[in-house]
């Protein structure tokens, strides 16, 4: 019982603070709202694994090694997305940060340079 009115009286805390530091930024971007905020986050979000499953599916169709960018541009199409520059990058780096998950398991390795991009292959 102490603990738990310990861990209330905490989160009443944080959300103090969260809200202190919205008012913040309200102040210094008096355009930027809770519901902008919330449109860039939750933006282009995959369900847990989604991108994973799909990323190895990827690498074991593909006839040579390939690049975060490759499979980028197969998430969008399978996706049906149509994004701008910054969108893409965003996705792009999802994207490489499961390709390096997947080399930390053993799943996926390196296959030297792929033109810019690093090359991937399975394991």
């Amino acid at each position: 019982m102490k603990l738990r009115k310990h861990l209330e009286a905490e989160t009443r805390k944080v959300t103090c603070d969260i809200d202190h530091l919205d008012a913040c930024i309200a102040l210094f971007d008096p355009a930027n709202t809770p519901e902008a905020i919330q449109r860039y986050v939750t933006k282009h979000r995959a369900r847990h694994g989604h991108v994973r499953r799909f990323v190895l599916t990827f690498l074991r169709d593909a006839t040579g090694p390939v690049t975060s960018r490759d499979v980028t541009e197969a998430w969008m199409k399978d996706r049906g997305l149509r994004a701008d520059e910054a969108t893409f990058v965003l996705i792009r780096k999802r994207i490489g940060a499961c390709l390096t998950g997947l080399q930390a398991d053993g799943l996926a390795k390196g296959a030297g340079m792929a033109g810019d991009y690093k090359g991937w292959a399975l394991a």
